[in-house]
């Protein structure tokens, strides 16, 4: 990341979100290389970034599509051209989301996920005629939505018996969040899609995708069992990616951009709180964010608009004024706070991309 002077004309007031321009793009370039590498094909989470602008780069770096979490988002990503995207949760669907489903299918090619029995019948019915398909998830340990493995393939069943597309199967290795925990949540990841083949299979249907792969879990994804990897934190990083060591500072795209108002002793006080970094902090993190450039110093409490940065006695106190970029444990939460991202160029601000998708939760 280039050195940068945010008191310099061109830059908002403080706080405000950030993104190294060129950081981004290397991450970016890196896991189109990683996934081309692997023989997978890479379709990226974008409820991380939630941005057009970003979604097109990685299209044009060999996306097959993207990943979505609800249908605002799928709208939002569908208006700015994107016409392969894939809404990977389990919708229960009443009437009006079945027509924003049917319109969002007249113009992108739309998979769902469904997760059982019962999900999959109320899709079939309620969005009859369209094109949509789905994708089965199964829970792999993260144990939040998925059938069983073995269960797949009824799930599977359900949906061709209502009308629907059967494309593969799904997983989220989301237990993957956690120190050493990268390398087991992959093996389980792979075991438990192919479990889920073999079910499908059993029920006379091919999986042509097999889809799983978190940014934690990207590294270790088992090529020979899955086809398609679903990163997303990747494009920015954050605190939390760092902690466990998927990478370095150096790939840390997005900070956000505050200023010390008051300082007492060792701790200095500034005014990127909640509202801007978001609240995100896992048991096994040091913190409640961390400050680029000061790899010691540690966020060690967020009230809505203070940070509390305690600043060890190795490094120098920064003063009343000084601009600090602080790294949010959890860059997904930041984003959707934002109505933009301030964009930087070779250390110089280059613009602003609105966060289109922000608060799109349903």
């Amino acid at each position: 990341m280039e050195q940068t002077n945010f008191a310099a004309p061109g830059f908002p007031s403080t706080p405000f979100l950030s993104v190294d321009a060129g950081t981004m793009d290397r991450n970016l370039t890196a896991m189109a290389k990683r996934a081309a590498t692997a023989g997978v094909s890479l379709r990226p989470h974008v409820k991380t970034h939630k941005v057009p602008q970003i979604a097109q780069r990685q299209l044009e770096l060999g996306a097959v599509g993207l990943t979505v979490a609800t249908l605002g988002e799928a709208e939002v990503f569908a208006d700015a051209g994107c016409t392969d995207l894939f809404l990977a949760y389990p919708l229960w669907v009443t009437p009006a989301r079945a027509a924003r489903i049917k319109s969002l299918a007249g113009r992108a090619a739309l998979r769902i996920g469904v997760d059982s029995v019962e999900g999959a019948r109320e899709l079939g019915q309620a969005v009859a005629g369209s094109a949509v398909q789905v994708m089965v998830e199964v829970d792999s340990g993260h144990h939040r939505s998925g059938c069983r493995p073995d269960d797949a393939g009824a799930v599977a069943q359900a949906a061709l018996d209502n009308g629907l597309a059967v494309a593969g199967v799904f997983t989220f290795p989301g237990h993957g969040y956690g120190p050493g925990k990268r390398g087991p949540a992959a093996e389980q990841e792979a075991a438990a899609l192919s479990a889920a083949v073999a079910s499908l299979a059993a029920v006379g249907v091919d999986a042509d995708t097999v889809s799983g792969g978190s940014t934690p879990t990207a590294a270790d994804a088992d090529a020979s069992v899955l086809n398609e990897i679903r990163p997303g934190v990747y494009v920015f990083n954050d605190s939390q990616q760092v902690e466990l060591g998927t990478c370095g500072w150096e790939a840390v795209a997005l900070t956000a951009v505050g200023t010390v108002v008051s300082s007492t002793g060792r701790n200095v006080i500034v005014d990127a709180g909640s509202k801007v970094l978001g609240a995100d902090q896992p048991a096994w993190a040091t913190g409640g964010g961390r400050i680029l450039g000061m790899p010691d110093a540690r966020i060690t409490a967020l009230s809505e608009h203070h940070a509390t940065v305690a600043v060890p006695d190795s490094v120098p106190l920064p003063r009343r004024g000084d601009i600090l970029q602080l790294v949010p444990n959890h860059v997904c939460a930041a984003v959707n706070l934002a109505e933009e991202l301030v964009v930087v160029r070779d250390g110089a601000p280059a613009g602003t991309w609105a966060v289109a998708a922000r608060g799109r939760n349903s």
